[in-house]
C-alpha cells in the first residue's frame, strides 16, 4: 500500500528537537556604551535570516526585527551580524528562533524592554509570525 507523504513525516515532537539551539555555539553580541539616558526606542531589520527546520531539513526564511529600549548598553551591529548568519545551518524551530534572539539581546545589552518579531516566508501555504517580549 502506497502511503500518503504526510502520514510518512515523523511528527513526534520531543524535548530534544525544542532543545536543539541551547548546545549551539553562537558567537557573542557586543555592546558599546549608550551615550543618552532619555527613554528611546532601537530598531533592527533583518530581511535575509534564514535556518532550517530540525525536522524536515526544509530552510526556513525571514525578518528578523529586534525593537528595544536600551539602558547602559547597546547592540553592536557588525557582531549582531555575525550572530545572525550562525542560524543558516542550525536545525531550530522558527519559535524557538525568536526566544533565542530575545534571551541573547536581553544577555548581551540588558535593556529596559525589548521585543523580536520573526516574520517568516510561507512555507507549505501556512505563514508565521512569532513575537517575543521582554520587560525589565
Amino acid at each position: 500500500m502506497k502511503k500518503n507523504k504526510i502520514t510518512d513525516i515523523d511528527f513526534n515532537y520531543t524535548t530534544r528537537h525544542a532543545k536543539t539551539q541551547d548546545s549551539a555555539k553562537l558567537p557573542k553580541i557586543a555592546c558599546w556604551q549608550n551615550q543618552y539616558k532619555n527613554n528611546y526606542e532601537i530598531n533592527i531589520s533583518y530581511p535575509e535570516f534564514s535556518s532550517v527546520c530540525p525536522k524536515t531539513g526544509l530552510p526556513d526564511c525571514g525578518e528578523i526585527v529586534i525593537i528595544y529600549t536600551p539602558d547602559k548598553l547597546c547592540l553592536e551591529l557588525k557582531s549582531l551580524k555575525y550572530y545572525m548568519l550562525e542560524y543558516r545551518d542550525m536545525g531550530i524551530f522558527m519559535e524557538n528562533i525568536a526566544n533565542k534572539i530575545l534571551k541573547d539581546v536581553v544577555s548581551a545589552c540588558k535593556p529596559k524592554k525589548a521585543k523580536i518579531i520573526a516574520n517568516f516566508a510561507p512555507r507549505g501555504g501556512l505563514k508565521s509570525l512569532i513575537v517575543a517580549e521582554y520587560k525589565k
